[in-house]
């Protein structure tokens, strides 16, 4: 699943390319791609026919599009291949083309949402006061977001009475890390994953919230993690973020800090990798 830098490199070539343009038609391909909309894919079309696009907005990993003078928003879900495309109007379409949208402008271009697997979607929701769709009100703010409580974030992590990796993955506590980052940060801030968040100290939380912010940051500047074709940014460029990784799909290779092979285990049907010496499990957990 794309994490927070995937999606917000997406939303960064969204806001570029589809910012301040009306819609003049959509075309829905594939019932599954809308099936988020409970009145169907004519109701998705006939909604957003004619809406303006504000400044592309994203929570962690949730994003979505403003419609300017309206309390409505199209969310996209990207789901395990979703992809968010601005193309030429004259390219070919892709084999898994689900809803093509056009602009009544002479740009000559258009926003595709293409998907192999069919797990994405798009979806018109209203917006609560704070202007997200309603249905990710419930979020919490991700780390990037200069909004965001560390104070209560702290208080929140000590009450949860779970482990540290589970913690950085409830996203009604933080939103955007995914499992991937989650092992990075980890990693850098030496901390098992099984390592219960009610042993963690002030200090220890703020230093991992920085090492959150880093790998983030660090993705960001090289376009995300792509291990396939499918995690692309709005023009199909993969991302390289996945030749800088220290921790995650490292199984056997020799630690970058200590040189000891690194270890995987299965964890919540994902897997968990990490140095067994850099970050020594909990008595319970070994």
């Amino acid at each position: 699943m794309p994490e927070l830098p995937e999606v917000e490199v997406v939303r960064r070539g969204l806001e570029r390319w589809v910012a301040g343009r009306t819609v003049a038609a959509v075309e829905v391909l594939h019932p599954r791609a809308v099936r988020r909309h409970p009145a169907g894919g004519a109701d998705f079309a006939a909604r957003l026919t004619g809406g303006t696009i504000g400044v592309p907005q994203r929570r962690g990993k949730y994003l979505w599009l403003p419609l300017e003078g309206r309390d409505l928003s199209v969310l996209g879900h990207l789901g395990m291949s979703g992809q968010l495309l601005v193309q030429p109007e004259a390219a070919a379409d892709e084999k898994h083309l689900r809803i093509r949208v056009r602009f009544d402008d002479a740009a000559g271009t258009e926003l595709r949402f293409v998907d192999q697997r069919t797990f994405g979607g798009l979806s018109l929701h209203e917006n609560t006061p704070d202007g997200l769709p309603d249905v990710i009100a419930h979020i919490a703010r991700d780390p990037l977001d200069p909004l965001f409580d560390e104070a209560a974030y702290y208080a929140a992590l000590r009450a949860k009475r779970t482990t540290v990796k589970r913690a950085l993955l409830d996203q009604s506590l933080i939103s955007g890390v995914g499992n991937i980052y989650a092992d990075e940060a980890l990693w850098r801030a030496r901390l098992h994953y099984e390592r219960a968040t009610a042993t963690l100290t002030r200090p220890r939380s703020a230093e991992l919230l920085g090492h959150v912010r880093d790998v983030m940051n660090a993705a960001l500047d090289v376009g995300g993690t792509s291990f396939d074709s499918l995690y692309v940014n709005v023009n199909g460029e993969s991302g390289y973020f996945d030749r800088s990784l220290d921790a995650y799909g490292r199984e056997d290779e020799p630690c970058r800090r200590c040189g000891t092979p690194m270890r995987r285990r299965p964890w919540m049907n994902r897997s968990s990798y990490f140095c067994p010496r850099c970050q020594r499990p909990p008595r319970a957990a070994s």
